[in-house]
């Protein structure tokens, strides 16, 4: 269930928890980095998205980069190129980029009791 960082104060015990950002100056969004922030990630399996009009995926090591020291077990990342206000990137994310994202999704609904290291998807 998708739930806004925003109303969600803390994570329930044990779910597999999806975090997914835009990117604003080459980091996730404000709300998200609070809400790892106040979280304990210590054991729980976590999988990252994210998009940007820049075509870096900056946010989603970004994302790793505060999730790690807080004991996340990253299990898989995800990144395609986002709405832009620039001309060049008009139809981002594309029908196929979408189509990944929900392999992604389900790729790591299936993982997520394995005891294997990080996938990534995506560019």
């Amino acid at each position: 269930k998708a739930e806004n960082v925003k109303a969600k104060q803390e994570l329930t015990k044990d779910s597999f928890v999806f975090l997914g950002s835009g990117c604003y100056a080459n980091k996730p969004g404000g709300k998200l980095r609070k809400f790892i922030a106040r979280n304990d990630f210590k054991g729980r399996q976590v999988a990252l998205f994210g998009t940007s009009g820049s075509g870096e995926g900056t946010e989603v090591r970004a994302m790793e980069e505060l999730l790690k020291p807080k004991g996340a077990l990253i299990r898989g990342s995800f990144y395609c190129q986002g709405k832009s206000f620039f001309l060049f990137y008009r139809g981002h994310p594309s029908d196929e980029e979408l189509a990944n994202a929900r392999k992604f999704a389900n790729e790591m609904k299936k993982s997520k009791n394995k005891e294997e290291g990080e996938e990534s998807y995506g560019k």
